[in-house]
């Protein structure tokens, strides 16, 4: 008996090998693997933040996954946004849960993209041969801001009925075209049913496919040229014997068991904060977004969330407008320029010396501070310490070409430490 069954088993074994190599002669799906993850070495001195790069992947998914299911049961219309999220809410078998882990998902999401972004200004993931790694990073970046931005019309609450009219105002600064550019955004003489639908259709078709393609190429580029580490060093100049980098291990299983470690911590916090704080207090869900979209009553205070009161209070603190728009978008273009503005010789913060050190914190500090005050209203005290921080934050990227290069590194050990 049991010898018959070990033959069925055989069997069903051997068919299905055939049928896995049919499919490979025609889709090379074992060799993509073998290339991006069990073929694929790593550094093998990865730390805590190498964890964020994965974690964004998933997040990415996560927004997806329930972004497809939201939209079966929302009506992009004026009439009708803001009740179909509340039936979304309170009537849809599970409806609430969708909608809270898509909206605590967009903060995740931005949350581990800083992270990520911040290891790279670390550990000098931007420079040479990584170059194009970071522009398509920071080309995901500002296409994330946009599906944001998009999706935050999207419930036609009162907060988002203002906010995006403020944030589509601004485009009204740019001399000669401006008003016209306004109206275009919009599609409307103001915020109306038109503009809800064509925000509607950035959001969950042209940015996500965007936004997915970015992704892949990203990842294309990051394995052709390799991951970087804490040290800086490139693993593929010392190889053995076999061809594989000595201070390399394969991605799997590797560092995808890693990853899965880091990737549950990571859902138990973002459980917490989805079953006993989704609205985080009015920072990740406003208040005033609980309310209809009413174009003759504006809230209190106009703030934007949380992921974009950095630039925002860059550009009240700002007299002129025209000028606060364009320092706004500098401040998010200044990123691109980074491999090129940094002019040390090593990467890794671990061999820099205090002065860029001293400069990275400050401007990590600049950027929090930036954040919170985006949040705040305009007082006199406010806006003049904005400009203090808005300062510091160019500093960080006017003076890089000075500062990284007269200041003292460490020598570089040839192997990863």
């Amino acid at each position: 008996m049991s010898l018959r069954k070990s033959r069925s088993q055989n069997r069903i074994l051997s068919n299905l090998e055939q049928v896995v190599e049919w499919i490979d002669t025609r889709l090379p799906v074992r060799k993509f693997v073998q290339r991006h993850a069990t073929e694929y070495y790593a550094p093998k001195n990865f730390n805590f933040w190498y964890y964020f790069g994965a974690m964004a992947l998933a997040v990415l998914v996560l927004q997806l996954v329930t972004g497809i299911f939201l939209t079966m049961n929302y009506k992009p219309s004026a009439a009708e946004a803001f009740a179909s999220v509340e039936y979304i809410m309170r009537d849809v078998e599970w409806g609430w849960l969708i909608r809270y882990m898509h909206s605590t998902g967009a903060s995740a999401f931005f949350i581990v993209v800083y992270l990520h972004m911040f290891r790279g200004l670390m550990y000098g993931s931007y420079k040479n041969p990584r170059e194009l790694v970071w522009i398509f990073g920071m080309l995901i970046y500002l296409c994330l801001m946009a599906e944001a931005f998009f999706g935050y019309l999207l419930p036609w609450g009162n907060m988002s009925y203002w906010g995006a009219q403020v944030i589509v105002s601004l485009f009204g600064a740019i001399p000669g075209i401006g008003e016209s550019l306004v109206e275009w955004i919009r599609g409307d003489y103001y915020i109306s049913d038109i503009t809800l639908n064509r925000f509607f259709a950035l959001h969950v078709i042209a940015l996500p496919l965007a936004l997915v393609f970015l992704v892949i190429a990203h990842i294309f580029a990051l394995h052709e040229v390799g991951s970087n580490n804490p040290d800086g060093i490139e693993i593929k100049k010392l190889k053995g014997p076999d061809g594989h980098p000595v201070d390399g291990i394969p991605f799997h299983p590797y560092y995808t068991v890693k990853d899965l470690v880091g990737f549950i911590v990571f859902a138990a916090i973002f459980a917490c904060v989805l079953f006993f704080a989704p609205e985080m207090g009015g920072y990740f869900l406003e208040h005033a977004n609980f309310e209809p979209a009413n174009p003759l009553q504006t809230p209190e205070h106009i703030a934007p969330v949380w992921y974009f009161t950095p630039f925002y209070a860059i550009l009240r603190a700002v007299p002129n407008k025209l000028f606060g728009v364009v320092l706004m978008g500098i401040a998010v273009v200044s990123f691109f320029f980074l491999p090129w503005l940094d002019r040390a010789k090593v990467k890794s913060i671990r061999y820099r010396g205090w002065l860029f050190k001293a400069f990275l914190f400050a401007f990590a500090i600049s950027f929090v501070a930036l954040g919170f005050l985006g949040l705040q209203p305009a007082t006199t005290l406010y806006t003049n310490l904005a400009r203090i921080f808005t300062v510091v934050y160019f500093a960080f990227f006017i003076l890089m070409p000075w500062y990284s290069k007269i200041d003292r590194t460490k020598p570089v050990p040839e192997r990863v430490s």
